[in-house]
């Protein structure tokens, strides 16, 4: 890379000298994690580290195409240590470790990769997690929306901790920790293409340290998930299949802000299947339900958390519905297609 160079070229994926120096000058004097600048094909992790800390190694995987890459409250970057650091939290493990994959076009202009490097650079450095290990791909004009990023997140989960998507009880209660749908109605009005102005921005944040603190001192949690694509409507109606019961929630017990309300009702969409990059749903024993919320409430990501609804015996299984104001119940069923593209 050179001191005349303003955009991504092919030489840069080409494993010439092009290629090693956006490797050393921006990534890793960006992430400068010690794995990461042996420069090995692999990253070697000591495992003694990793069963002090439980008897089970959590991994998943996530690919983030963001259209546009920048948008208020994020960009793909954060988003791309969050959103996989939020899939670890959810199960019950310590996020420990990420790499980070680049799919990069052809033309993309080096300034805006430097800020989204950065970004994600400072996201993790926040979340205490070591990027290890990565990998770096340029591909010719149009064959990529200017930047795919993919990580793949590693973290360990305590001894004795069993969560379940199928583990939801009649009688357990429903949270959230904070508004429905940010992250979606944000996406929508950062595109433009509607011709809407709004101040809506992105809830995009990683949650394991709102979640940790609950799964310690609380043993009756039973399942959690983020409810990132198909919205929070979504991942309860995964619960409510899995475990075979009825979720009901209630419609005034939705955090909703005003500016998500208006535009969903402006263009006929649910905001209960809008995507949510900071948005945790908890479904926990019933006696347990006053502590976790207050525990959420302590934490900067649970100041709006609520109980929302409960776990309902299986006359109608696998189904959740929502409880109007005026005592009628409607069923909330996930679409076929999604409401919205390209939103993580």
């Amino acid at each position: 890379m050179t001191s005349t160079e303003k955009t991504i070229t092919l030489a840069h994926g080409a494993g010439g000298g092009a290629m090693h120096a956006l490797i050393d000058g921006l990534f890793l004097s960006a992430f400068g994690d010690m794995p990461l600048l042996q420069k090995e094909d692999q990253a070697r992790l000591p495992l003694a580290g990793l069963q002090a800390r439980g008897d089970r190694l959590a991994l998943t995987t996530d690919s983030f195409v963001v259209s546009p890459l920048e948008f208020p409250g994020g960009d793909i970057g954060k988003l791309a240590v969050c959103g996989t650091l939020n899939d670890l939290a959810v199960g019950g493990a310590v996020p420990l470790y990420l790499s980070a994959a680049f799919i990069i076009e052809e033309g993309l202009p080096l300034a805006l990769l430097e800020r989204l490097v950065g970004t994600m650079a400072e996201a993790a450095r926040q979340a205490g997690v070591t990027i290890v290990t990565g990998d770096t791909k340029v591909v010719e004009r149009g064959m990529a929306d200017k930047l795919f990023i993919n990580t793949t997140g590693v973290g360990v989960i305590p001894a004795g901790l069993a969560l379940s998507v199928a583990a939801a009880r009649p009688g357990d209660k429903v949270l959230i920790n904070g508004h429905v749908g940010d992250h979606g109605a944000a996406i929508m009005l950062a595109r433009e293409e509607l011709g809407l102005e709004g101040k809506l921005a992105s809830d995009c944040a990683a949650l394991h340290t709102l979640i940790q603190p609950v799964l310690v001192q609380c043993a009756g949690v039973r399942c959690l998930r983020d409810a990132t694509r198909g919205g929070l409507g979504g991942v309860l109606n995964e619960m409510a299949e899995a475990s075979s019961v009825e979720i009901r929630l209630t419609e005034q017990d939705l955090p909703i802000r005003p500016q998500t309300r208006a535009l969903c009702e402006l263009l006929g969409l649910e905001p209960l299947l809008l995507a949510n990059e900071g948005l945790a749903a908890m479904v926990i024993a019933p006696e347990q339900a006053g502590q976790a919320l207050a525990l959420w409430h302590a934490h900067p990501l649970g100041r709006h958390a609520r109980i929302i609804g409960e776990v309902r015996a299986p006359a109608s299984p696998g189904r959740l519905s929502l409880l109007g104001p005026y005592g009628g119940a409607r069923l909330l069923e996930v679409p076929h297609g999604l409401q919205l593209p390209r939103i993580c």
